[in-house]
């Protein structure tokens, strides 16, 4: 009887020490297998990583520094890879050192097919992340490489501000490989005490865990010898319970009081294991989950009547301290912002890290927007004093997205949604302030939205889109040229402005596929004028993009026409930024006949430096000096200097917004060697180029 209750007794401590060693080895699998992805975003999500990997030829150092043998120094990747738009790898590491290419080969039967997957997904311009906790796209599965179980997972490089233009569908893809029978079992053995495990294909005695694969396919397990501390006992007792039973009293007491302690050890490891899962590891502050969870049961009690306000907040310029100073020191930045934003919480408000350098902050029972407004500068207030960072002082600043309910609405998807837009509003009004949602920004962004959904598939058919040309006269009132102005007609919206759809197009990236279409349709309209040159206007981010001078002279060669019949027009942010391939784009294009005529001189910072560096051919003054001729004294005197500079450089000078006679007299005189303005033309279609001239030279004869 006694030695009946023993075994039933210790049976019962070693199955619950089991199950507690099980529980613990199933959340670090999980959270490897996910911490994998997460690691990846640190580099692939980022824009000077597009831009560095669009580079030929490839800088292999940058990339082993920030994609390469840096995953494997800072999260023990064992192995990690990038593919091309058509999956074929262009670089490759394992085990901390860069090899050939070829080493991809043998993944290739467990990497491509989750490749080819997320290809899928970018192709149809659906960037959703596979995980709340994850900022972008990706596809991951636990596999055998090269006979060992390892996670697999695939991240796109993306552009994380969208000012870098990307193909869609065509895409980098960064490949990381951690095997999980090497230093995933050595984590076993020293974060949650599990022993002597390793990795078995056929599950074995002893306490297992499977291996499965996205598909459910068990690949192995992980295996170890539970701890058991029952059968130990078991075994002890045995001699004295022969020897002495009266012993066996006390020793059950004993047992008892060990298997309670089992227990309470059991619950203190799901009390971890739930805080792991639910808490940042970083920062050690609730994560998305748990904010998440918190939001709901504040917004419970809001539809009952009582107010909360949500906060979503993200560092201003923490890239550059990443970049300047390393990952350690932005880890270091990010725990103290979290300190300091917590020290001016109160006790029931949550403060939240959503992953890099996003925080959300739940206060539940306020909404009044004064006293949220003072809790948005003392904010600022404690950003703007300098980081202490791995001996340096780093300065950030941080924009904020303010919602409140329920008077946005009591869904925890749609606040979210709303405190993004607001924290959009923020960051576009010059970063570093706190912008409250309301609904005309949530109209915006629809509209936006709208826009460029419509605009692609104007692109797709050209239906709508069209160019305007106004003319250029020369001093004496004769056409010498015109300049291209494009126009689109919105199905619903009808005409929309250039000021309003470029920038959109600049920041989706749809610029390059406009400009291209922009340029052919120019060249077509100069080849029917051959003796007028045709102006084009480029945008920034079109001169930013690799291989653009390329394509533009492709497009102008395939049209037949001249390169001297063409100008392009720049504005003076693309030379001051004195980016290598804005340099060596202009010098290619000027090469090959096309002239440069610089845009709204004046305006900027209007260097001499890079007039001469970069060798345009024209400067066009600015529309705003030549409207207040006869009204300030200073633009009479600025539109001499410019003329004067102008023509000491050997440059064309051209005035624009020219609306009245007595500016173009004052404009001849001057010495302004082309106009262009409402007093000529307004732009027209290309058919009434040809009778606008008749007009102009009408007018110039009489």
């Amino acid at each position: 009887m006694v030695g009946a209750v023993l075994h039933f007794a210790t049976g019962g401590s070693d199955a619950i020490a089991a199950e507690r060693q099980a529980r613990l080895a199933e959340v670090a699998l999980a959270e490897t297998v996910a911490d994998v992805s997460r690691n990846q975003e640190a580099s692939t999500y980022w824009d000077d990583a597009v831009r560095h990997v669009g580079t030929t030829p490839l800088d292999l150092d940058w990339i082993d520094q920030n994609l390469g043998v840096w995953f494997h120094s800072y999260y023990g990747h064992d192995e990690t890879y990038l593919l091309d738009a058509h999956e074929r790898p262009i670089y490759a590491m394992r085990d901390g050192r860069r090899l050939a290419t070829a080493q991809f080969d043998g993944i290739a039967a467990q990497a491509l097919p989750l490749a080819l997957q997320l290809r899928g997904q970018l192709a149809r311009g659906d960037l959703r992340p596979a995980h709340d906790r994850e900022q972008t796209p990706g596809a991951s599965s636990i596999a055998m490489v090269r006979g060992r179980p390892a996670v697999v997972s695939v991240k796109p490089l993306l552009s994380e501000t969208g000012s870098v233009p990307q193909r869609t569908g065509a895409e980098p893809l960064h490949v990381s490989v951690r095997y999980l029978d090497g230093s995933f079992l050595r984590q076993l053995a020293s974060t949650y005490g599990i022993d002597a495990a390793h990795f078995a294909i056929v599950r074995g005695d002893g306490a297992a865990i499977p291996l499965r694969t996205t598909r459910g396919e068990v690949i192995g397990y992980i295996q170890w010898q539970p701890f058991r501390p029952g059968h130990a006992v078991e075994r002890h007792m045995a001699l004295t319970l022969l020897v002495a039973l009266a012993v066996i009293g006390a020793m059950l007491f004993w047992l008892l009081r060990r298997n309670l302690r089992v227990r309470l050890e059991l619950e203190t490891s799901r009390a971890q294991a739930q805080h792991l899962a639910f808490h940042d590891a970083l920062t050690g502050l609730p994560n998305r989950a748990l904010f998440n969870d918190r939001l709901d049961h504040a917004l419970a009690r809001a539809r009952r009547g009582a107010g909360a306000t949500l906060l979503l907040l993200d560092l201003d310029r923490f890239k550059h301290v990443n970049d300047t100073f390393g990952h350690q020191a932005g880890d270091a930045l990010i725990r103290e912002f979290g300190s300091r934003l917590t020290a001016l919480l109160r006790e029931q408000d949550t403060v939240a890290r959503l992953g890099g350098d996003e925080f959300a902050v739940l206060l539940p029972g306020l909404a009044d927007a004064a006293a949220v407004d003072r809790l948005c500068a003392r904010i600022l207030t404690a950003v703007h004093a300098p980081f202490e960072v791995l001996g340096n002082q780093a300065f950030v600043g941080v924009s904020i997205g303010v919602v409140r309910a329920p008077e946005a609405g009591t869904d925890r998807v749609d606040l979210m949604r709303k405190a993004d837009i607001a924290l959009y509003s923020a960051k576009g009004e010059g970063r570093d302030c706190h912008r409250h949602f309301d609904v005309t920004m949530d109209a915006t962004v629809r509209l936006r939205g709208a826009i460029e959904e419509d605009l692609r598939a104007a692109l797709a058919t050209g239906e709508g889109l069209a160019l305007h040309y106004q003319p250029l006269v020369g001093g004496d009132g004769t056409m010498v040229g015109v300049e291209a102005l494009m126009r689109w007609t919105h199905p619903e919206y009808g005409p929309l402005p250039p000021a309003q759809v470029i920038p959109i197009a600049e920041e989706t990236g749809l610029i390059v596929p406009l400009g291209e279409w922009a340029l052919r349709e120019a060249c077509a309209a100069a080849a029917r004028w051959p003796e007028l040159f045709v102006a084009i206007n480029l945008s920034p981010v079109q001169f930013r993009t690799q291989g653009f001078a390329e394509r533009a002279l492709a497009i102008i060669r395939e049209s037949g026409v001249r390169p001297e019949q063409l100008e392009l027009e720049v504005t003076e942010s693309v030379l001051i930024d004195d980016d290598a391939l804005v340099s060596a784009g202009l010098a290619k294009l000027r090469a090959a006949g096309l002239r440069i005529a610089l845009d709204d001189f004046g305006t900027g910072y209007s260097s001499l430096s890079y007039l001469r560096k970069f060798e345009v051919d024209k400067i066009k003054i600015d529309r705003s000096f030549v409207q207040h001729l006869g009204h300030t004294v200073d633009s009479a005197a600025i539109i001499h200097a410019v003329v004067t500079l102008g023509h000491a450089m050997g440059l064309t000078v051209t005035a624009e917004g020219v609306e009245t006679g007595d500016q173009q007299r004052f404009l001849a005189l001057a010495g302004c060697n082309q106009m262009q303005g409402y007093l000529f033309s307004r732009p027209v279609p290309a058919d009434a180029v040809a009778a606008l001239r008749t007009q102009l030279g009408a007018r110039r004869a009489a």
